[in-house]
């Protein structure tokens, strides 16, 4: 089969360009190479527009194993009708370059037509956690996201998947999906980049105006300030962070929770994660934080929205 896509040549001295497959069978024959010299497969799932964090889920990889394939894929399933689909950014190129110079295998770049073909009916229900928090304000996501990352597992079939906590309730359904379903990936979580500011590296923040993106930080601090009051108990978590958030007119709440790292219920102490979403402007931001609770309180942690 003809190629949809192809990498660029390397320039002389450069990293080596990844093979790219765009279609099933390029792909098998690919994975089929690397299988053949007994490399370790592990996969990292993106939409593309690289950046930091993204490089940074490649760097992991290569802790995890030989041969690092990047799936490039702005997957339809997960956007709701009012959502940034058409204006996801799209930097193909610049992609490609980013993978060479981390060391990417291989880059698998399908078209929609390709990953779930004519007449697909059947999707990945990602149960009650997957209508909480980001599903209870963007219905039919997380259901996009496990279908997409069911179908590349079951196309590439990797020793090992990367993800970043950036998208903590996303890695955290995957782990859920991958155990319950007998999936048979190991699934590694990284650690979310950030920039000098505590802003949490995002494709999105692209969008944000200069005012915007002092603003967009404030996310941050209100995240650091709930870590630091764990000390206190999960109610001081939660008025810590919502007094930074109230603090900042240009936010838009959606939620600030804190649950326990397995998005169930938050416990009187121990180990906890603190979530928030928000309106920047047009642009929808999350983020998180691992919490550390020292003294037992009341059942609280139920989404504060704005």
């Amino acid at each position: 089969m003809t190629a949809l896509l192809s990498a660029p040549a390397a320039p002389a001295g450069g990293p080596a360009a990844p093979a790219v497959a765009s279609d099933r069978a390029e792909l098998a024959g690919e994975l089929a190479r690397l299988r053949a010299a007994g490399r370790t497969v592990v996969l990292v799932p993106t939409m593309g527009a690289l950046h930091e964090g993204h490089r940074a889920l490649l760097r992991e990889a290569h802790r995890h194993g030989d041969a690092v394939v990047v799936s490039i894929f702005v997957n339809p399933l997960q956007f709701g009708p009012a959502e940034d689909l058409d204006r996801y950014p799209r930097t193909f190129a610049a992609d490609l370059r980013a993978c060479a110079e981390e060391g990417a295998s291989l880059v698998f770049a399908p078209s929609s037509g390709v990953m779930y073909g004519a007449g697909a009916q059947v999707t990945v229900h990602p149960g009650p956690i997957g209508e909480e928090l980001e599903g209870a304000s963007r219905p039919g996501h997380f259901s996009g996201v496990l279908t997409v990352v069911a179908k590349l597992f079951g196309l590439i079939r990797p020793d090992v998947a990367v993800f970043g906590e950036k998208d903590y309730q996303q890695l955290t359904l995957i782990r859920r999906m991958v155990s319950d379903l007998d999936l048979g990936v190991r699934v590694v979580g990284a650690p979310t980049v950030r920039e000098p500011d505590g802003l949490a590296r995002s494709s999105r923040n692209r969008y944000l105006s200069t005012a915007e993106r002092a603003v967009a930080a404030r996310l941050s601090a209100a995240l650091r300030a709930g870590a630091a009051a764990g000390v206190d108990g999960p109610a001081a978590v939660l008025a810590a962070g919502n007094s930074v958030l109230a603090a900042e007119p240009g936010i838009g709440l959606d939620y600030l929770a804190l649950r326990a790292p397995d998005l169930g219920p938050v416990p009187a102490s121990g180990p906890a994660r603190l979530l928030v979403a928000a309106r920047v402007g047009s642009t929808r931001l999350i983020d998180n934080l691992p919490v550390q609770l020292a003294t037992p309180a009341g059942p609280v942690g139920d989404p504060v929205r704005g």
